[in-house]
């Protein structure tokens, strides 16, 4: 089994990579040789992508489309062969917040975060399954999130589509185990992304806590895309099974390791939440 994953002249297929992570990493990707094939629902971000890194001389294809259309994702690994004529590492980075306590939450709410969090990753990870295992050596990467690790008050159907991330894509590298067929789970915490003004707010939340939750939020949010996007690209290099992206993240990563139960209390006490 190869020890590294060098990306230069491979393909890589980035979901979510029309802003955020997802744009940064494309970029970073771009910059080590990598061919793209980049996917987002917003097709004139995409589009503004696809063409920055085309005038860059990086080889470029955009797939607008929304990751919860099943028929549309079904069809992907085939159009990315069309245009690149193969596939070696598949990020699965698209993802949406979701704000509310679960008292305060529709099930509508609910499955539409699992849809795409979870449910379309897996999806498109299945379709593409075929094509990365017959590859000599091949990556699969799936973006979860600090909320992966930790689940806050306010955050159980976000986190929840995080775990079910973590858990399908860790299973799935065991599954894979000895093989050329690597699986890199990562663990942002925060990045200086619009995932706080984009989010999904429940049926039932006050619109005044709202403001004042993001306001919270985006507070926390500090780690430069760019930054973010070079240790993602760089765990993907070197085949890493697992990243914690940011020292925010590694802190609480480690304060959940010793204190299982208890770290929200001491997080919603430090953080000015209790």
């Amino acid at each position: 089994m190869a020890r590294t994953f060098g990306l230069r002249g491979k393909v890589a297929l980035i979901t979510g990579a029309g802003g955020g992570i997802g744009a940064a990493l494309a970029a970073d990707l771009a910059g080590r040789g990598a061919r793209l094939a980049l996917v987002d629902r917003d097709a004139a971000g995409l589009d503004a992508v696809a063409a920055a890194l085309r005038s860059r001389g990086a080889d470029v294809s955009a797939h607008p489309l929304d990751v919860t259309d099943a028929a549309a994702l079904a069809a992907l690994p085939d159009a990315v062969l069309v245009h690149h004529g193969t596939l070696d590492c598949l990020v699965n980075n698209a993802g949406i917040a979701l704000a509310g306590r679960v008292e305060d939450l529709s099930l509508e709410d609910v499955e539409a975060v699992m849809a795409v969090n979870f449910t379309a990753a897996m999806r498109l990870t299945h379709h593409c399954l075929p094509i990365l295992a017959a590859r000599p050596v091949a990556q699969i990467v799936a973006v979860s999130s600090l909320y992966g690790l930790v689940a806050p008050a306010g955050q159980s159907a976000y986190a929840a589509s995080k775990f079910a991330l973590r858990g399908f894509f860790e299973a799935l590298r065991h599954e894979y185990a000895g093989t050329g067929l690597g699986v890199t789970l990562v663990h942002p915490g925060g990045v200086a992304t619009g995932i706080a003004r984009n989010a999904r707010i429940g049926a039932r939340v006050d619109p005044a806590a709202v403001e004042t939750g993001r306001a919270a939020f985006e507070r926390h949010l500090r780690l430069d895309p760019a930054e973010a996007a070079r240790q993602i690209a760089r765990g993907i290099e070197a085949r890493a099974p697992r990243l914690v992206v940011g020292k925010d993240a590694r802190q609480v990563d480690r304060l959940q390791r010793l204190m299982p139960v208890r770290y929200w209390a001491i997080l919603a006490r430090a953080i000015g939440d209790v």
